[in-house]
Formats: C-alpha cells, structure tokens, sequence
C-alpha cells in the first residue's frame, strides 16, 4: 500500500517506519495517526519484521504535537471522540504491540509526539531533542495517554511538573527523568537504534511477545500482572523456541529461532 504522510523501509527483520510530514515538523493530522496505525498493524503480521524502529523525518522534528488546526473548532463530544479514536487507532496499538518498537526521537517530541514515543516500547534520542506535553498552554490536556505513560516513565511529581507548566525536557534531562534510555548525536541516532534493534532480532520473537504482555499487564489496574507473567512463562514451555533455546545452549551454539 501506498502512504501519503509515512514512509517505510525494512533491512535484515528490522522495519523502519519514518513519518514523513516535514513541511509541518511532523504534525499528527487524523490521516497519518490512521496511517501509522495501519502500517504497525500490518508488520506486526510480518513474519521478516522483528523490530520497529519510528522516527521523523528531516533533522527538526520526530513529531512537533497534533495538527492543531484540525479540531480548533471541536465541541465537548468531538474531543472526546477524537482522543478515543486516536487511542484506539494507534497509541494502544503500539504500546501493546507483540513486535518491538523504538522510538528514534530525532528533535522536537512535542504533545502527541511525545504520547507516541511514550507508547513505543522505549526510547533513544538525538542531543538535539526537546520533549515536553505542551498542552494546558493551548487550553487542553494531553489526550492520547500523555497523563497516564508520562507518571509511569518519570514519576507523578515530574510528570505534574512537565505537564502543568508545559516546560520542555532537553535530551539530556529526559536521560536522567527515565523518559528515554540513551542519548546520542544526530548522526549515530539510527545506527544505535539499529544495533539494539539487530540483538533483539537474535532471541525469540515469541518469547519478546509473552514478555510484552506480561510488563504491560504491571500497568492494567484490571489484570494481575504476576499471574500474567505465571501464565505467559508456562505457555513458553511449550513453544518450539522453548525447545530450541534450551537445547542450543547446552549444546553451547547458538539458537536459531523460527
């Protein structure tokens, strides 16, 4: 399929999903949160994609907020649909992906495009980035999970902090908040999430997924997350990755997963 507002290349079981709006810093209109949506939907159903990595494109933006001027004009009822579709549509989407995504936050991860760097599995950014959920400054709240994701990265006091005085996180500050796990130059942005993303590709996609499951669980108020992870621990055992990990280190080689 054909997008309009993403970009897709894929190497070596690693998909890289670039959204390519440069001319708006990236902006979230309802047409790319629909694509992005799509796209991760379909290379999770990709047998050769065993990573994602998501970036913007250009050297500015991974994603300056929401197209601010498609819902200025929303009632009471919009808005609420808007964040619930866009939830639904992509932030959940990612967050509970069975394939890992890293978010490459390239400069500006403002408002939504922070929500979704937050929804990616963790995240790398470039010295040159700025992050922060700017949203009380235009009259509104973070919408696609920016309350919820921020708290469980940073802490509720630092999260209260960013998001009532809408100030913005440099990169190093994000490194030492926990909001992202590595900081690095623009240049060896990519080539880092790649590394990290080659020696995911090594273990059992299987495995990763359980191990998904069960982390989020820890943050669903309506699930027990230490029985989930009994559960998804037990259900390993009877996987032929199981089978072939197990055997390939006390046959000291390595495991070739399917």
């Amino acid at each position: 399929m054909k997008f309009e507002n993403i970009l897709i290349e894929k190497s070596e079981q690693i998909a890289t999903i670039i959204i390519n709006r440069p001319t708006k810093l990236n902006a979230l209109n309802k047409k790319t949160i629909y694509e992005l949506g799509l796209a991760f939907d379909n290379l999770q159903n990709d047998d050769d994609t065993k990573v994602i990595v998501l970036t913007g494109s250009g050297t500015k933006a991974f994603v300056a907020g929401a197209d601010i001027s498609e819902f200025a004009d929303f009632s009471v009822h919009q808005g609420a649909a808007l964040a619930a579709e866009g939830q639904e549509t992509l932030f959940d989407l990612v967050q509970n992906l069975e394939t890992p995504v890293i978010a490459a936050i390239n400069g500006f991860a403002l408002g939504g495009g922070l929500e979704l760097a937050m929804a990616a599995h963790f995240r790398i950014a470039s010295n040159n980035a700025k992050m922060g959920l700017p949203e009380v400054s235009l009259g509104v709240i973070p919408g696609y999970g920016g309350t919820q994701r921020l708290p469980q990265l940073v802490g509720k006091g630092k999260a209260f902090e960013m998001i009532l005085t809408a100030n913005m996180l440099s990169a190093e500050e994000a490194l030492k908040n926990g909001l992202v796990n590595y900081v690095t130059t623009p240049e060896d942005l990519l080539p880092l999430c790649y590394k990290l993303a080659k020696k995911i590709t090594r273990n059992s996609s299987r495995a990763i997924a359980a191990a998904i499951r069960a982390v989020n669980a820890n943050y669903d108020t309506d699930v027990d997350g230490y029985l989930t992870e009994i559960n998804e621990f037990g259900h390993c055992f009877g996987t032929a990755d199981f089978k072939e990990g197990t055997s390939a280190f006390l046959e000291k080689r390595p495991a070739d997963f399917e």
